[in-house]
């Protein structure tokens, strides 16, 4: 049995084969997770679309926040 993982004679090309079927693999589920982010935006993009229009007239809830200042620093 041969102690070659691989069936090119020429080990250089076996080489460069594998790693560029890795950087490959690599960049395909790189894209598939940006396509899957994109839907995810988009998806949330087209349901506030579908909102009310008075849904986007409420105000701000940050408005509520009351921020008090210690005697000794106003």
């Amino acid at each position: 049995m041969s102690d070659k993982y691989y069936d090119e004679p020429n080990e250089g090309a076996a080489l460069r084969s594998w790693v560029t079927w890795q950087m490959l693999r690599g960049a395909g589920y790189a894209m598939a997770f940006v396509v899957v982010l994109a839907l995810a935006y988009f998806g949330l993009k087209g349901l506030g679309l579908l909102l009310p229009a008075e849904s986007k007239e409420a105000p701000s809830p940050y408005g509520m926040i009351e921020v008090v200042l210690p005697a000794d620093i106003a």
